[in-house]
């Protein structure tokens, strides 16, 4: 069984400052008292198109997963689980566009999750505000048999994401207002 959740938000900054946010976000001095789960991140490629403009990249993140649920523990053997994934992103400057998207590497035989997002000026204020799509499916594999426990495994996993979705967008609101006062200090100097 497949979960499927999507988070609509609307950033009340430009494009460009959000998607610099949106990059910022596991570098910034203050991002890891918000995202504690966060263990490691690595950047594994990039590359500029020449011939489109797009910027391709990817990143390896490492995140420390919570407390797991009795039946997990009992399977696994361990009380959380440090999971690899791959981030793949692709920003679109001339096309005002980036989409992200993530998947969980390890783990992959219990629990399949992929994360798509995407950055687009938002349609009634293009150059002001953006727009957010956060789009996750959970799968959990091998329980999938016992229903009601894969629910529950899958419940918890999306609601620790849904959790962490609301603290990645806090990360990214507050780097654009650093972004914001820096560009206002710099146009009145």
């Amino acid at each position: 069984m497949v979960r499927a959740y999507t988070q609509d938000h609307v950033y009340h900054h430009p494009w460009d400052r959000v998607t610099t946010a949106a990059w910022r976000k596991f570098t910034d001095p203050d991002t890891p008292a918000l995202l504690s789960h966060i263990v490691d991140v690595h950047t594994l490629h990039r590359r500029l198109d020449p011939a489109s403009g797009c910027l391709h990249a990817v990143r390896s993140i490492t995140v420390r997963s919570p407390p797991l649920p009795f039946i997990l523990r009992r399977i696994l053997g361990q009380d959380a689980v440090v999971c690899h994934c791959v981030e793949s992103t692709v920003v679109d400057a001339r096309g005002r566009s980036m989409e992200i998207v993530v998947r969980n590497a390890s783990l992959r035989g219990l629990l399949e999750v992929e994360e798509r997002s995407t950055y687009r000026p938002h349609p009634d204020l293009p150059e002001g505000w953006t727009a957010f799509r956060q789009q996750t499916n959970i799968r959990c594999k091998p329980l999938s048999a016992l229903a009601a426990v894969a629910e529950k495994v899958e419940q918890r996993c999306a609601e620790r994401f849904q959790q962490n979705s609301v603290k990645g967008r806090e990360v990214v609101e507050r780097i654009c207002k650093y972004l914001e006062a820096e560009a206002s200090a710099a146009i009145s100097c």
